[in-house]
Parts: C-alpha cells; sequence; structure tokens
C-alpha cells in the first residue's frame, strides 16, 4: 500500500486571465465513471480569478464531489481545457505507476470511502482538497506486475462487454421477432384494412367534446385524488399510471383535462415518445388524459381495444401509415384527425380476441427471456468490480 502523494503531483501552474476565446470544459462523473467534455465556455465572462489548463493525462479530482469518486483521467480531447478553482489537477510519476492503473483504481471507485471520510465542512458541499487526495493509499505493485494485472483486466473486461453486447441483442432481436409475426398476420390480399375511424364508437366519439368537470363528486378527490395521465403512463402496449393529483372538483375544472374510461386506446401525440399505444385497464382511479395523450373510445362490436393498440404499436404497415401523418421534426406532433385515418387489419372480432391471446402467450415468453437476460447482465456487471478486487489484492 502506497500513500498518492508518491505517484502523484499537484500541477500548480494558473492563468490570471482566460482569452476571449471558446474553451472546452471537462465534466468529472461520480463514482470512478470517467471524465468527459462538457459544454464550451467563452473565456471572456468568466468571472473566477483562478483557473488552470488541464492536460491530457493529468488526473483531475472535484473538490465538491471527490467525495462521491468523482475523479479520473483527463481524456485526449480535453487537452487544453479550462478548469476553475473547484476542480485539482495532478501529474502522475510514469516512473511509479502505470496510468491504465489508476485508471483501474479509479473505475473501481477505490477511493471514494477514503476520500469521504475524509472531506471537510457541512454535510452537502464537504469539500475535498489536494492533501486529502495525496494521503489516500492505493495497492502499488511493481510496475511490470501492474502492467501484467491491466492486461489482465482489460482481457476479462473485453469478454463481459461482449457478453453484455450478446444480452442485448437477444432482447433486440425479441422485439423484432414480435413485430415480425405480427406484420406477417396480415400480409394476405383477402386481408380487411380500414382505418382507426371505423373502430371507433359512434356513441361516445374518438375525441372528447370538452372539460369534464361537473360530473365529479367531491369525495372522488378527497379520499383517491385524480389521476393525471401523461406520456411516461403510456408505454408500448402497457399502462403504468405513475401520478395522481389531490386537488378540489373546483381547481380541476381550471385544467384542460379530459377523462379516460376501462378499455380506451391512448395514444402518445408529441415529441420523442410519439406514437405509443395502450390500453386503459378495467380497474383504472379517475383519470384524465394531459394534452399530450389522445384517447380513443372504441365500438366493442367491431374492435378489440387490445388488438387495435397491438397493430398500432408492432405492425409495419400500421407504422408507417400512422408516421406517414406526423408533422414536425422539432417536436413531431399527431392529433385525432390523422390517428382516424391511419389504416389498420380488422378482422371478425373472434378473429381478432384470437390473435391477442396468441400475442399475450408470445409476450409471456418475451417477458421471461427479458428477465432472465436481466438477471445475467446484472451478474455480468459484478463481474469487473470483483475482478477489479482480486487485482487489488493480488489474487488475479
Amino acid at each position: 500500500m502506497t500513500k498518492l502523494r508518491e505517484v502523484l503531483t499537484q500541477f500548480q501552474e494558473c492563468i490570471e486571465a482566460p482569452e476571449p476565446k471558446l474553451y472546452p470544459k471537462l465534466s468529472v462523473k461520480l463514482y470512478g465513471k470517467g471524465v468527459v467534455l462538457d459544454t464550451s465556455v467563452d473565456g471572456s465572462t468568466l468571472k473566477m480569478k483562478r483557473h488552470q489548463l488541464a492536460q491530457a493525462g493529468q488526473v483531475i479530482l472535484s473538490e465538491i464531489w471527490g467525495k462521491r469518486g468523482a475523479i479520473g483521467i483527463v481524456p485526449p480531447e480535453g487537452d487544453g481545457a479550462l478548469c476553475t478553482s473547484h476542480f485539482f489537477l495532478f501529474d502522475i510519476r510514469e516512473d511509479r505507476i502505470d496510468r491504465r492503473w489508476l485508471q483501474a483504481i479509479f473505475a473501481a471507485n477505490y477511493l471514494q470511502a477514503q476520500l469521504d471520510a475524509e472531506a471537510k465542512g457541512t454535510t452537502g458541499y464537504a469539500a475535498v482538497r489536494p492533501k486529502i487526495l495525496l494521503s489516500c493509499e492505493i495497492p502499488l505493485p511493481p510496475v511490470t506486475e501492474q502492467r501484467r494485472l491491466v492486461e489482465r483486466i482489460e482481457q476479462l473486461s473485453e469478454q463481459i462487454q461482449e457478453a453484455l453486447t450478446l444480452r442485448q441483442l437477444a432482447a433486440n432481436e425479441a422485439e423484432t421477432l414480435r413485430t415480425a409475426i405480427v406484420s406477417a398476420l396480415f400480409e394476405r390480399d383477402s386481408t380487411i384494412w380500414m382505418s382507426v375511424q371505423d373502430a371507433v364508437s359512434p356513441q361516445k366519439g374518438a375525441v372528447r367534446s370538452g372539460p369534464f368537470g361537473s360530473q365529479l363528486l367531491h369525495e372522488e378527490f378527497t379520499e383517491s385524488g385524480v389521476a393525471a395521465i401523461g406520456t411516461r403512463d403510456v408505454q408500448t402496449n402497457k399502462f403504468k399510471l405513475q401520478s395522481r393529483w389531490f386537488v378540489s372538483p373546483e381547481k380541476f375544472q381550471q385544467f384542460n383535462r379530459y377523462q379516460v374510461f376501462p378499455n380506451d386506446v391512448l395514444c402518445t401525440i408529441v415529441g420523442a415518445s410519439i406514437g405509443r399505444f395502450c390500453v386503459v385497464p378495467q380497474d383504472v382511479p379517475l383519470a384524465f388524459t394531459t394534452k399530450h395523450i389522445q384517447a380513443l373510445t372504441l365500438d366493442s362490436a367491431k374492435a378489440d381495444s387490445r388488438f387495435v393498440s397491438s397493430m398500432l404499436n408492432f405492425h409495419r404497415r400500421c407504422r408507417e401509415s400512422l408516421f406517414s401523418q406526423v408533422e414536425g421534426s422539432a417536436q413531431p406532433s399527431l392529433n385525432a384527425g390523422k390517428i382516424l385515418a391511419t389504416s389498420l387489419p380488422l378482422p371478425k372480432i373472434e378473429i381478432q380476441q384470437r390473435i391477442v391471446a396468441q400475442l399475450d402467450a408470445l409476450q409471456t415468453k418475451i417477458d421471461a427471456l427479458k428477465q432472465s437476460q436481466f438477471e445475467t447482465t446484472v451478474e455480468l456487471n459484478a463481474l469487473l468490480p470483483s475482478v477489479l478486487d482480486k487485482a487489488f489484492r493480488g489474487e488475479l
């Protein structure tokens, strides 16, 4: 075990007046997750007097967040980056320590406990000063042994990353398989294709006529609150209610919200999540959409809500019909009319229900695969810290 002062030297050179030009800046991630470029800054706008210019390969420490493992090595693209007085830079003694060995120590977040224990100040702003870092101890075998261990770590890390990539590919291919299966269901010329408009209930209509509030009972608000359905609640073929409001009926009527009912089909109509469909479950509480959600009430004699949702989520031709009507690029959007004009296959209701049962069975298998992949991914993610721990104990 060796103190870091034996292998690091604080870099003291400062500039008093940054030039009026754009300087790169660095962001030091928590828990040893590395150093990346941040938004550039104009030197003429800076008010702090003390700055430093980082050099690629130096160690950089965050004064405030060092206690949470915000320490790393400046990457090549960070050469010349402007650092305020809230960051400290250190040169590495290459004759004593291999840079990759030091990087492995940072990646393992090996120093956090030592830095946190010695940080000075209030809990939220406890600072890590250079002398605290330099007093930390690290395992330091001979340089030749460091290099051997680093090469072994890199080999194992590559294998772990390859396994993680394969897990993700398997999950992605499962989703692709589902889309392919759904799309293959209705590719025959005899398939009846209609618009979503043909499946909508003529009694309730596709769009609510106005804000819903006058029929609400006061106890429905005070006892259970009001569910506000937003874009994060509408997942692909899955309804996941996450938010509620606790307000009075009088205040609620100030909002432009529309009530949804069990078996309504919901669609996200704006932003990055546009075009996700799900069905409102039977046990939904008192719930209203936000302006980013469109609700459709279907005619149950013509269309099964879960069938329509599945087609609009996964059938390639349905997706192409839907997205051909999207407007805007920076903020893409849909409206009720465009959704109603979207094409979808609409066989007899009993066929729809049979297909939904088949898709449910497929979804069960996909979920089981994803759970298996998740469990093995957790195990794989735990492997590298275990490898590093063995390396630091001289057991690798």
